[in-house]
């Protein structure tokens, strides 16, 4: 079996064990590369549907290709789409200028506890990576969090052999992370080889890209000639730039992001 076949086979397996062990499950949607894939392995894995609903936490600063893709393909895969924003933080002037970790925890991190909370979601699945952040190498695949939705990442259960760990406390929620095994050159392969849709921002215009997608003012594009996924692929095989190094609120601090994914941050 090759790489990308055995990958996708462990993320279907990580999709059925979570649907057969874990009651009122969703899934976060970023419309960025990895939560694509990470859609289209879940259509695999359910022959075709996404059985349960998809979350998308609109900041109302994403670049607006991104909610355009957005509304596009869930019509196109007939997913149940459930969008939900921080509206009190909102009106009352939340922004970046406020501070990056600031806003992202008013905007993102408390959106998402709101958004999971009023829909009783007990698990959701997040297209995280080890590879793309120091913090993230540090995660399970199934990843308690506390009443809170906070994230202890000193005390995460042992993972061996593909046996996880499901039954928890009452009130903890979980965070399943399908492609947490996979690199971004996995990701863009993939992409590559299953012709998966994604928003054109990821290819260059003017000479720049994207290559991590987030909020307008608080990610960079990078300069890059690469229009086509292959020629994603081959910049990336000579890159030694980390993935997130245009995203503005990981250089608040050293341990900034660390902070963001503790309070309950995707």
């Amino acid at each position: 079996m090759d790489q990308l076949s055995a990958l996708e086979d462990q993320s279907i397996y990580i999709f059925r064990e979570a649907f057969n062990r874990l009651d009122k499950l969703a899934m976060l949607w970023s419309i960025g590369k990895d939560s694509n894939v990470m859609l289209w392995l879940a259509k695999k894995a359910f022959f075709g549907h996404v059985p349960f609903p998809v979350l998308h936490v609109d900041t109302h600063y994403k670049i607006p290709e991104m909610i355009e893709f957005r509304d596009r393909m869930a019509k196109e895969w007939k997913l149940d789409l459930i969008v939900g924003e921080n509206r009190a933080a909102l009106d009352a002037g939340m922004g970046p200028e406020r501070g990056r970790i600031t806003c992202c925890t008013a905007l993102k991190t408390d959106g998402l506890k709101t958004l999971i909370g009023d829909n009783g979601f007990t698990a959701v699945f997040a297209g995280i990576r080890r590879d793309e952040d120091g913090t993230r190498a540090k995660e399970r695949v199934f990843s308690p969090r506390t009443q809170n939705a906070e994230w202890d990442f000193r005390d995460q259960p042992p993972e061996f052999w593909d046996q996880f760990k499901t039954t928890f406390p009452p009130g903890t929620s979980l965070r399943v992370h399908p492609i947490l095994h996979w690199t971004e050159l996995d990701v863009w392969r993939y992409i590559k080889r299953e012709n998966i849709p994604l928003v054109d921002l990821y290819f260059t215009k003017n000479g720049r890209r994207y290559r991590s997608l987030g909020c307008a003012p608080c990610t960079a594009p990078i300069e890059s000639q690469a229009s086509t996924v292959d020629e994603i692929i081959a910049e990336l095989e000579r890159s030694n730039t980390s993935e997130r190094a245009g995203r503005a609120q990981d250089k608040v601090s050293e341990d900034a992001f660390e902070k963001l994914r503790a309070g309950g941050y995707m």
